[in-house]
């Protein structure tokens, strides 16, 4: 079962794209979000009971990411910038739109590889 509903999605986002698309897709969005989520995750999420607060807005920022790419139809038609109501982006060659930064939201809950952090430097 999702861990978070396509209404709960809807009331999150400020996109028109994403609160106008169907149940069924967003569904899917949310599917593959928990999906992307769970990879980088010690506990999957739906062992979680309550979820934690973080970990519920992480899922509702990656799936609203999800919901924007796949109703992106831009992307299939070649434009390169694009204006939601008050929300434009560009995307330059060969760039794309990038998934939100949620390390800070998965914060304990990521698995150890995720936390490690080597730094290496060397003189030019």
């Amino acid at each position: 079962m999702a861990v978070i509903t396509p209404a709960q999605l809807r009331e999150f986002s400020a996109f028109e794209a994403v609160k106008e698309r169907s149940d069924g897709l967003l569904t899917e969005d949310i599917l593959e979000a928990e999906i992307h989520i769970n990879a980088r995750l010690e506990v999957p999420l739906d062992e979680h009971d309550p979820l934690p607060s973080q970990l519920r807005l992480a899922m509702l920022k990656v799936a609203q990411f999800f919901a924007l790419i796949n109703s992106d139809e831009s992307r299939v038609k070649g434009i390169k910038s694009e204006k939601m109501s008050d929300y434009s982006y560009t995307l330059a060659d060969g760039n794309e739109l990038r998934l939100p930064d949620i390390s800070v939201l998965l914060g304990d809950y990521a698995r150890q590889e995720e936390k490690k952090m080597i730094v290496r430097m060397r003189p030019l």
